[in-house]
């Protein structure tokens, strides 16, 4: 058994209790759709600090240039920084990501506000962890946050790159694009911009960058053992992370129903 395998296999109770979580069940309609974004659009945001704190340590961004160790990786990287921050949209329009999971939550009906006036006060790294707690974001939004920028704060690559390669959910897309169809077939509004961003990340998360993200951490962990034990510890907080965050919207969720049930 590789390495990779030995902590796939250590992660798989955690992966299991994220797969069988609550909350896929009480996303039935465009409305969950819309609470659930409002609060997973923080982790849509963050997962480009991760990335970015990849690129600064993989590749070359200073100036004078200097060749990198590993030519394979920082490509790698490159790669998922060409499609995440300049990919281009259903209309051949270049744009992040994140923007267009923006533009998808305005067409389903998400509050956009709340994340737009967070982005607004953000200044730099150093203070970004004392923004996040005296923010209106909710514990297990703050948590999650936190725990990405402790991460990145303490500047090992091989744990930044844990953080960005496990813990994703692989469930979602396939879920929501059957609660966008099915809204569709009852005669609501039509969502081309959540179904090409939900597309997009099944292809690209799926068949390049989940296998690739892999390679990558093999390479950076070599045969050291420490390391390995520093991923697998990283990726454990990184899923319980994002079960945390699922917990909080399914309670959210049930809030939302139990009101309207007594109105």
């Amino acid at each position: 058994m590789t390495r990779i395998e030995q902590i796939e296999t250590a992660l798989l109770p955690q992966r299991e209790a994220l797969k069988n979580h609550e909350l896929y069940s009480l996303l039935e309609d465009v409305k969950d759709i819309q609470c659930f974004m409002e609060s997973h659009v923080y982790a849509v945001w963050d997962f480009m600090s991760l990335l970015k704190a990849l690129q600064r340590k993989l590749t070359c961004t200073q100036v004078p240039w200097l060749p990198v160790n590993n030519s394979t990786t920082a490509r790698f990287i490159n790669e998922i920084v060409l499609e995440e921050e300049t990919d281009v949209n259903e209309l051949g329009v270049p744009k992040s990501h994140f923007s267009m999971y923006l533009d998808a939550m305005e067409e389903v009906g998400a509050n956009t506000k709340q994340i737009t006036q967070f982005l607004l006060g953000i200044k730099d790294l150093e203070t970004i962890q004392g923004y996040i707690n005296s923010s209106s974001l909710n514990a297990a939004e703050k948590s999650f946050l936190n725990f990405s920028f402790n991460v990145i704060k303490e500047d090992k690559v091989h744990t930044i790159a844990a953080a960005f390669t496990f813990g994703r959910e692989d469930v979602i897309p396939d879920m929501f694009l059957n609660i966008i169809a099915g809204a569709e077939r009852n005669g609501e509004l039509v969502f081309p911009k959540m179904k090409y961003y939900l597309n997009k990340h099944i292809e690209l998360d799926g068949d390049e960058h989940g296998p690739l993200a892999l390679k990558m951490i093999t390479e950076l962990c070599g045969e050291d053992e420490h390391k390995w034990q520093e991923v697998l510890q990283v990726s454990k907080e990184a899923l319980q992370q994002r079960i945390n965050l699922w917990s909080s919207i399914a309670a959210q969720l049930k809030e939302n129903k139990e009101k309207l049930q007594m109105a």
